[in-house]
This record gives C-alpha cells, sequence and structure tokens, in this order.
C-alpha cells in the first residue's frame, strides 16, 4: 500500500453535490435518545407548547422548539457551560448535527438566536418540558414520589465582586472607601490607605448595603470552598428510591435552608400531582405521595420539623449538637424534635442518612460539575432556572439510558465501548496463550510454537523437541 500525502493549495469546487458531502454514521448514544423522543412524541408536545410564540405566517426563520431543548441538552451531556459554546460544539460535529436533524448544507442556530428562544420562551414552558421528562421517568418505573430527599447547593453567579454598588446612592465600592477616608481627614487617599480602612470595617460585605448593578438576584455568600462570590442558591428535591430529581428552584444565595425549603417542597407536590392526575402515568405513581422527608442538620429547626408533624410527613433530618433545651410553653415543637431524634437514631433512618450523601450529591455532581452549570453564564434567577431545569432532564434521560445502555452519557458510552474492546482483546489473548500451550503439551516445542507470539518479554524459551 502506497503512503499519501496531504495536499496543499488548489482551490475547492464551487458546486458539490449532496450525495458526495461527508456524511456521519450518528453517535449511538444520541441515535437512542432520539428514539426515545420518538417514541413519546417528544417534538410533537413541544412544538404543541410553544405554537403561541411563533407568527403563522410573518417573521424571520426561527429554530424549532425541538431543536433548542437538544441543543440545551448537548450543553449538559457535553459538558458546555457557554450557549456560544453550546451553538459551536453544534456546528462542529456531525454526529450532534446528525442528532438535531441538520444536513451539511444547512447552518444550525447561532448562540444569539438560541439565546433570543430562551428569553421569548417563558419560565412557565420550561417547567412543562421538565414535568414531561419526569412522566416518561414514571412510565419507566424511576418515580416513586415516597420519601423525598432535600439539598441545597450554590451556584457561582456571573458578576464580579469588585463591581457592585450601594443599593441607596449607587456608588460603586471604591468611591464609598474614598469618601470615608475623607470623612475620617485623608484628602488624598491611596490604595494602601482604602485597604486599611476597609480591613477594620465591621460587616462590610452586607446584602442589605450592597448588590450587583446588572445582576440584582446575585448575592455576596460563602461558597463550598471558602471563597466569599456572588452567587446563587439551587436547590432540588430527590426521590430516594432511584435518585430522580423531582424538583429544582434557584433562590436567593443569603437565604436558610429552612426558608428556602418551602417552595421546593411545594414544587415537588406540584409535580407528583401532575404525574398522578396523567392518566398514561397515573398507574405508575404512588398511592401516597411524600411520606417521609430526608435532610441534613441545616433544615433542622423546632418550626420545620412541627410543619412536617403537621402536614404528617414523617422527617428524617439530621439533629446538631445544641445541648440542654428549655421545652417550657412549646409542648408540640418538643414533640416533633423528639419524633425526629427517634426515627434518625432507628435502623431505617440510619440507612436513608447513609443514601442521602449518595443520592442527593450525585446529581449535583452530574448536572452541575459536569453538566459545566457550577458557574453560570447567565444573569437573573429566571433565566438561570430554565437553563437548570433542562440540564435536570438531561439527567433524567441519562437515568433512562443508563437503564436501557448501562451509561447516561456519550462519553460514559465510548468508555464502555472501548472496555468492551479492551476485553473482547483480552479474551483472545487468553484463548491464544491457551492454544499455545496445548500446542507445547501435544506436539514439544516445534515450529508451529512459533505461531503463537507470547507477551511475555522475560518469558525463557523452552527447548525445541529433539
Amino acid at each position: 500500500m502506497a503512503m499519501g500525502a496531504r495536499e496543499h493549495g488548489g482551490q475547492d469546487d464551487f458546486w458539490i453535490p449532496t450525495a458526495n458531502l461527508a456524511q456521519s454514521p450518528g453517535h449511538p448514544f444520541y441515535q437512542r435518545l432520539n428514539e426515545i423522543f420518538r417514541q413519546y412524541g417528544f417534538d410533537r408536545f413541544v412544538e404543541g407548547l410553544c405554537r403561541g410564540y411563533y407568527a403563522e405566517r410573518m417573521g424571520r426563520p426561527s429554530i424549532p422548539p425541538g431543536v433548542y431543548f437538544r441543543m440545551l441538552l448537548v450543553g449538559y451531556f457535553e459538558g458546555i457551560d457557554s450557549e456560544r459554546g453550546i451553538a459551536w460544539r453544534c456546528a462542529d460535529s456531525l454526529a450532534v448535527r446528525r442528532f438535531l436533524g441538520y444536513r451539511l448544507d444547512k447552518e444550525t442556530p447561532d448562540h444569539s438566536t438560541v439565546s433570543r428562544t430562551r428569553r421569548r420562551f417563558s419560565l412557565e414552558t420550561h417547567q412543562e418540558v421538565f414535568t414531561w421528562v419526569v412522566k416518561v421517568l414514571a412510565q419507566e418505573g424511576l418515580v416513586s414520589g415516597k420519601t423525598i430527599g432535600i439539598d441545597a447547593t450554590t451556584l457561582e453567579a456571573n458578576a464580579a465582586l469588585r463591581s457592585i454598588v450601594r443599593r441607596d446612592t449607587g456608588e460603586s465600592y471604591r468611591e464609598f472607601l474614598e469618601a470615608l477616608a475623607k470623612a475620617s481627614g485623608v484628602e488624598t487617599p491611596t490604595r494602601e490607605d482604602l485597604a486599611r480602612l476597609d480591613r477594620q470595617r465591621p460587616k462590610k460585605g452586607s446584602n442589605d448595603d450592597w448588590m450587583h448593578p446588572h445582576d440584582p438576584d446575585a448575592r455576596i455568600t460563602k461558597m463550598k470552598d471558602g471563597r466569599t462570590h456572588l452567587a446563587h442558591k439551587a436547590e432540588q428535591a430527590v426521590d430516594m428510591d432511584s435518585g430522580a430529581v423531582l424538583a429544582v428552584t434557584v433562590q436567593p444565595a443569603d437565604a436558610g435552608d429552612t426558608t428556602t425549603l418551602y417552595e421546593t417542597l411545594e414544587k415537588t407536590c406540584q409535580t407528583l400531582e401532575e404525574v398522578a392526575e396523567d392518566p398514561e402515568t397515573a398507574d405508575c405513581a404512588h398511592d401516597s405521595l411524600m411520606e417521609e422527608v430526608v435532610a441534613d442538620k441545616g433544615y433542622h429547626s423546632n418550626e420545620t420539623l412541627a410543619d412536617f408533624a403537621e402536614m404528617e410527613i414523617r422527617s428524617y433530618v439530621s439533629e446538631p449538637k445544641r445541648g440542654r433545651r428549655c421545652w417550657r410553653g412549646r409542648e408540640q415543637e418538643q414533640r416533633a424534635v423528639y419524633g425526629n431524634r427517634r426515627r434518625i437514631r432507628g435502623e431505617r433512618g440510619k440507612g436513608l442518612l447513609r443514601k442521602r450523601g449518595e443520592l442527593l450529591e450525585r446529581p449535583f455532581a452530574h448536572y452541575l460539575d459536569s453538566g459545566g452549570m457550577r458557574r453560570v453564564h447567565l444573569r437573573g434567577r429566571g433565566n438561570i432556572l430554565k437553563r437548570l431545569l433542562i440540564q435536570v432532564c438531561g439527567f433524567y434521560l441519562g437515568l433512562v439510558l443508563r437503564q436501557l445502555l448501562g451509561r447516561g452519557t456519550p462519553r460514559g458510552l465510548g468508555e464502555l465501548s472501548a472496555a468492551a474492546l479492551a476485553a473482547a482483546f483480552s479474551l483472545v489473548c487468553g484463548l491464544l496463550r491457551a492454544l499455545r500451550e496445548c500446542v507445547r503439551r501435544l506436539f514439544g516445542w516445534d515450529r508451529l510454537s512459533r505461531l503463537f507470539v507470547t507477551d511475555d518479554a522475560s518469558a525463557v524459551p523452552l527447548p525445541r523437541a529433539a
């Protein structure tokens, strides 16, 4: 076979037949995902849901709703954080083009079109798509709704601390410090003077006094790694039987867990009720929804546990060490706290708290860390929640595909194929070694054994038979 050489220069043909264009066989993961969409009528559903956002006759050509939601799912499966990166990936990959339904002679949507479509579609529309995917999960037997786990994390906002301004006057942080320095007698303060003055100020990062001018929803908070940054709070409710996320909310980062808990529980109840009322998923839903709630010690308070007892929900909330307490005049709260303490010390409570570390942290690792949403590139809690809902939909579909294919992401499926190829190669090598040993024992070390090359370079060759 002669070695080929790369061609340099020359002019490309002006007209190229479509039949001569490069074709991709498609990625098996995305092919199976499209089969699931066709099976459950995803495109028909989202086109009917979003029909009101499009004009009947006039207007510039836009992307179909199914393509928009698929592009956001590509962002989750490929771990791409920005819409600009998603648009580049969709234009560059032949397999992703096939997943979206775009031929090579047709341009894929750019990031501005994706951004405009996201702003046009309401948050309720994204929530409806989220609920539709939950129903698909319910038909696959992955939604129980009996035991719910609650957890929250922080998302780094698309805003810098050095750009914050005063809520009352609108002056920047540096202008505020310069005014304080001049009031203290320093006419022309230097940077060192401002830094020294800033270190002496208590509670200098209060959210009541400061805000970001372009992202007022962001809050100054301490991140998981100890840094102080502008951030948002994402809270989720997870089915403790299957690991499916039943609700996700984006709330102020400085709000306590006992405050944000109720909105997440309300969204969870709405989702479970819609699943139970749908005739296609009514048989898959549990008879009594949300009987138990599991959470960490950040959600432990007298009022929260008393509310759970009033709603007839068994709580398994880790209790922080608070020492001896006085319960005079608070008998109802005392019964709720003591009942929760008794349950978390039992065998079932210990098992649920052990599962909490796995089933509540794993979704965050999937759709935030691996999915590229730990640092957001959008501003405003509504925009962030729209993207986050579709990220969780990708996590849902990954659960279904993991049940069907054994892997829940395209990269995981590729690693599975590589592992299967390596296992097959190892099996062939083992068979060859066994065959070589049989030849040696039956016929001695003759010319036939040279056909089977050993993989051990340090092996000592046996003497040839006489």
